[in-house]
């Protein structure tokens, strides 16, 4: 026998997460234990093993402010009830969840993290530059369309890249990606529009010239499964640096004389997220697209926009999230890794976020949120969260303990959480309702994560 520490969840009064509510006002409560892990937690000890291992090497100063990655410094906390509303009343039925408390949520993600975002733009538009390009030996048809946000056609503007399965018998469930890179440099297709990538240093579009020089390992097999794949590049709607909102999409709603958003305001995050909207927005104009299940799936601070995207927006079917840590997945009042004040730090992030979160970086306990709330923003639709052993900084064991406290809701709406509150062995994944994938390595996806991503669409989408 070992003994190994792990976490246990409970509600004041020793009620396990999960179980019937039995009071009025209760609190979420995580403290650490000590358990003794035999046989069937060999999966645990295979996890924490490599978390202390890969630790030691981690940067304990980021930002001039310490990190920590000691799970006995972590200390306890107490989670707010995703299923208590404001006025203190139990949400016990999921008309009280979709009329009250999801708007409620909503509006405090908005208001104290991401920003709040305008509505539809009046004037948007597409202009379809390509309509069936043939692609991969006549495996696919290449489709590509400009979003324009405004009605200037030189106005800020998004190109969505899309494939669909040439042989598709109807309109095809598809797979977004928010990508990092411009279309040309995601995909080895020459007959891809050339993109541009902002430059930091002028604060200006730099014309692509790179072309990617393989596809992604995943691309055909999704394609020969059934699915179509789209992705976008996250700087045609907003750029990725400081003091920059009045260059991209969130330029257009600034008065005069404005340089940055108010407070509660969205930060790039936000912008990003709502650009995906707006690429859904086109998909349900497209015949060849089955827009009631479109997935989106993003990275690291992609990561978090899919998740803020699938929590604001309920038309997207699905969400896998990968290595989204702190901003995202990962329990902000857990005191490991990447924190808010870290993220927030001058020279660091605080643009990706409304600024009331900088309220938040010295006690993230007194924010009104936390990420299994954002979780249960999506539920019930299906939402897979990958990340990596070793990704110490992300806080993987963070994102599994918000995935297990948000279970509540996912039961209440007739879903299935994860279903247990034991950490899995790496690359073992759990694919119900609400997925969980830790694959053996760091920060970032792994050929054999799309594998899993690919089953776990074919296990929600397909008949």
């Amino acid at each position: 026998m070992t003994v190994q520490r792990s976490y246990r969840f409970t509600r004041c009064g020793g009620r396990r997460a999960g179980e019937p509510a039995d009071t009025e006002h209760e609190t979420m409560v995580i403290r650490p234990v000590f358990t003794s892990v035999v046989v069937g937690g060999v999966a645990l000890l295979t996890a924490t093993a490599a978390f202390a291992q890969g630790a030691a090497n981690a940067p304990e100063l980021v930002a001039g402010i310490p990190v920590n990655y000691d799970e006995e410094q972590v200390g306890e906390y107490t989670l707010p009830d995703p299923l208590v509303m404001l006025n203190g009343e139990r949400v016990r039925d999921a008309e009280t969840w979709y009329n009250k408390r999801r708007p409620e949520l909503v509006a405090l993600f908005e208001e104290h993290q991401y920003g709040k975002t305008p509505p539809v733009p009046e004037d948007l538009w597409f202009d379809v530059t390509e309509q069936a390009g043939t692609a991969f030996d006549g495996r696919a048809i290449r489709r590509q369309v400009t979003v324009h946000f405004t009605r200037d056609p030189e106005g800020p503007q998004m190109d969505v890249l899309m494939y669909i399965p040439a042989n598709a018998a109807g309109p095809a469930p598809m797979l977004l990606n928010i990508s990092f890179f411009p279309n040309s440099s995601t995909v080895a297709d020459t007959m891809v529009h050339l993109g541009s990538t902002w430059s930091a240093q002028t604060r200006e579009r730099v014309q692509s010239t790179r072309r990617a020089a393989q596809n992604p390992a995943y691309l055909e097999r999704l394609l020969s499964e059934g699915f179509a794949w789209g992705t976008i590049y996250y700087g045609d709607i907003d750029p990725d640096f400081a003091n920059a909102a009045t260059l991209g999409v969130r330029s257009l709603w600034l008065a005069p004389g404005e340089t940055e958003p108010a407070p509660d305001e969205w930060g790039a995050i936000s912008a990003w997220a709502w650009g995906l909207s707006r690429a859904l927005d086109y998909l349900q104009t497209d015949p060849d697209i089955d827009h009631t299940r479109v997935a989106i799936t993003g990275a690291s601070r992609l990561g978090k926009t899919v998740l803020w995207a699938g929590a604001r927006d309920p038309r997207f079917a699905m969400v896998i999230a990968s290595v989204s840590g702190a901003g995202g997945a990962a329990l902000e009042r857990r005191n490991y890794g990447e924190t808010i004040a870290h993220l927030v730090a001058d020279g660091r992030y605080p643009y990706q976020f409304a600024r009331n979160w900088q309220r938040y970086a010295e006690d993230p306990n007194l924010s009104p949120v936390d990420s299994h709330m954002l979780i249960s923003l999506v539920a019930p639709r299906p939402l897979l969260l990958q990340t990596g052993t070793t990704d110490f900084w992300s806080d993987p064991r963070g994102e599994f303990l918000a995935a297990v406290a948000s279970e509540p809701v996912w039961e209440l709406l007739g879903a299935k959480g994860l279903g247990t509150d034991v950490l899995p062995e790496p690359d073992q994944p759990i694919l119900n309702d609400l997925g969980y994938l830790m694959h053996e390595g760091g920060h970032g996806t792994l050929p054999r994560d799309w594998d899993v991503f690919i089953d776990f669409m074919k296990l929600h989408f397909l008949d």
